[in-house]
Parts: structure tokens; sequence; C-alpha cells
């Protein structure tokens, strides 16, 4: 019984004291070069939404000063 224990203490130990190994990043897993893929798609889209907006206002100015 006396062993049981032991190893149960000898166990907690082990797992509270043991280094954590840390977390790598999205960027530094296997996923790393579709999530640079996807971040220059969403660069494109968002110049894409700033060309349009920029053309929008062109319109709309155009159009209030014909007026």
């Amino acid at each position: 019984m006396r062993f049981i224990i032991v190893l149960i203490i000898i166990a907690l130990l082990v797992f509270k004291f043991w280094p954590e190994q840390p977390v790598p990043t999205a960027e530094e897993s296997f996923i790393g070069p579709q999530i640079e893929g996807l971040k220059k798609a969403e660069q494109v889209e968002q110049q894409y939404m700033d060309a349009l907006e920029k053309k929008n206002q062109r319109i709309e100015r155009e159009s209030d000063g014909g007026s």
C-alpha cells in the first residue's frame, strides 16, 4: 500500500515540475504556408474594397456636381 502512495506522490511531483512544451503558433506549424496564402488573399480583398469605395465616392461626387 505504501508503494502505491509513494508512486502517486512521485507521479504528482513529476507532473507538477515537468517542463511544458511551448505551443507553436499557427505560422510556425505545418499549416503556415496556407495561412500566408490566406493573408495575401485578405490583402487583395482589402485593396479591392478600398478601390471600390474610392470609385463610389468619385461617382457620388460627380453625380452631385452634375445636378
